[in-house]
């Protein structure tokens, strides 16, 4: 099946500035030529498919419930290759897991475009009866068999699709009922994909967030979010935090109003607590400085996203200290992981129980709170200080301009991401776990942290260097990677007699 031939549309100088509503109407009917599923999209028709729906499934709201109550939601991964298997896993995910957030992750091939690919691979999994996609291939079965996935379950839906090409996804998920969308420019293209450019990824999420702002002013409130970073390695928060700004200044000059922020754990509680809370503070101050009153920001944790032991009852305490790392944070929700991460694509019951671990483990620390703590507060304000280092030099690199600002500082590795695969990145900066477990950067590479911070940082990772005999340097970075999948006998010896 090939997909018709799209319409050019002419290419303008990259701005953080809102894409004229000209320049997008024919923006998004170049897109929606691009395979035939995209001729469905009816935009009157799925706004008042949003509007039909109930509060409790429209996750835009169901977020700002949360922060209202305080309370921490659930969300797991999954996606399987039919339209059978992949409802059956989303009910069993509303209804065995007990998740608050449902999501779809899209296969590989549908993540790169390779439609026809994707088609196969449909072809494949209903001829074996097994999945043979690593997610749901969401444009080519379209918007009405989205609505029907929607019909399914009771709960908000979220598109997960770790792709820096989410236009024609976003358009028939949205026009499917989806409430939310996970993706953004800076975040993706570093962590996900070899060849595209810094600025292709930020121009390919400035049409997801204007097509989340055009629903917006049609009374729609989608939920979009910032996925955090999945390089699949240690990321320290303020790099994180950096990236999650300058993603958000985006989305609200897009015109975005509910933007969620992401952060994976450090597994460090008074760490994660302060990341917590310093992400979504930074992410209003610069909102503020930038004329935006009125985006809310909430900010979710990602369970563990380096490398897991392969024991599951590790894992499963992974997954408890997961959740009870979320809930005393502070932060609106988590996302999820289950006992099978080490080995792959968990089953649909491996994946609720995972679900059901992390649910009680927010029950029994939903009270506590870390602020005033002297560490929390030291370790807050640690933080601030390095994203404001880095962010406010971004911006003076853009003339104030985030996206201008964005490319131009990592041409100049002044932002830089650890272990990045995207070409465009340098990938110099180093992070390593110190003597007192906090994520601490070991090599700063070109990035302009103030050197009495970087004091602080060599002073505690070189204290783990001599408690443990090894040498300081990039060595203490890649233990530091597989530290948390090590089998229980090294990570914690018996006493010896």
């Amino acid at each position: 099946m090939n997909a018709p031939a799209a319409p050019e549309v002419t290419r303008s100088p990259l701005s953080e500035a809102r894409i004229a509503d000209d320049v997008f109407r024919q923006m998004r009917a170049a897109n929606l030529a691009r395979w035939p599923s995209g001729a469905d999209v009816d935009f009157d028709r799925a706004v008042e498919l949003h509007k039909s729906l109930p509060r409790h499934k429209q996750l835009g709201w169901v977020m700002r419930q949360a922060v209202a109550e305080r309370r921490c939601l659930t969300q797991p991964r999954g996606g399987f290759g039919t339209f059978d298997m992949h409802r059956a896993l989303m009910v069993t995910l509303d209804k065995e897991g007990l998740a608050d957030i449902v999501p779809t992750t899209t296969d590989s091939y549908t993540r790169n475009e390779h439609w026809e690919l994707a088609q196969k691979g449909i072809e494949e999994s209903e001829r074996l009866g097994r999945s043979m996609l690593n997610g749901y291939p969401m444009v080519n079965y379209g918007v009405a068999r989205a609505r029907q996935l929607i019909e399914a379950i009771d709960k908000p839906a979220i598109m997960l699709t770790g792709t820096t090409m989410p236009r024609l996804t976003s358009e028939i998920a949205f026009a499917g009922g989806y409430s939310s969308y996970l993706g953004s420019g800076i975040a993706y293209t570093t962590s996900y994909i070899k060849e595209l450019s810094i600025e292709d990824g930020i121009r390919n999420h400035q049409y997801l967030d204007r097509l989340a702002a055009m629903y917006h002013e049609h009374g729609v409130e989608l939920h979009r979010r910032q996925p955090g970073f999945l390089t699949g390695t240690n990321i320290p928060p303020s790099i994180a935090i950096v990236t999650c700004v300058l993603d958000c200044l985006l989305a609200a000059a897009q015109g975005v109003k509910n933007y969620g922020l992401e952060m994976g754990e450090t597994l460090h509680l008074i760490q994660d607590a302060a990341a917590v809370a310093a992400c979504g503070e930074l992410c209003q101050e610069y909102l503020a400085k930038k004329g935006f009153d009125d985006v809310f920001t909430p900010v979710t944790l990602l369970h563990w996203m380096s490398a897991w032991p392969q024991d599951e009852a590790q894992a499963a305490a992974i997954i408890s200290y997961g959740g009870t790392l979320a809930a005393i944070s502070g932060a609106a929700s988590v996302t999820t992981k289950s006992t099978h991460e080490a080995f792959g694509i968990p089953t649909a019951q491996a994946n609720a129980e995972g679900l059901r671990m992390t649910r009680m483990a927010i029950y029994l620390a939903r009270h506590i709170r870390l602020n005033g703590l002297p560490e929390y507060e030291k370790e807050k304000a640690l933080i601030e200080r390095e994203v404001r280092a880095v962010v406010d030099k971004v911006l003076e690199m853009g003339d104030g301009d985030a996206a201008i600002g964005t490319v131009r500082a990592f041409e100049a590795g002044v932002m830089d991401i650890p272990w990045s695969p995207n070409r465009h990145c340098k990938s110099r900066v180093l992070p390593a776990r110190d003597v007192d477990g906090y994520l601490r950067i070991l090599d700063p590479g070109l990035m302009p942290f103030p050197s009495e911070i970087m004091a602080v940082h060599e002073e505690g990772l070189r204290r783990r260097a001599e408690r443990e005999k090894v040498a300081f340097g990039p060595d203490l970075a890649v233990q530091s990677v597989y530290e948390i999948s090590e089998p229980l006998e090294k990570l914690l010896p018996a006493i010896s007699r």
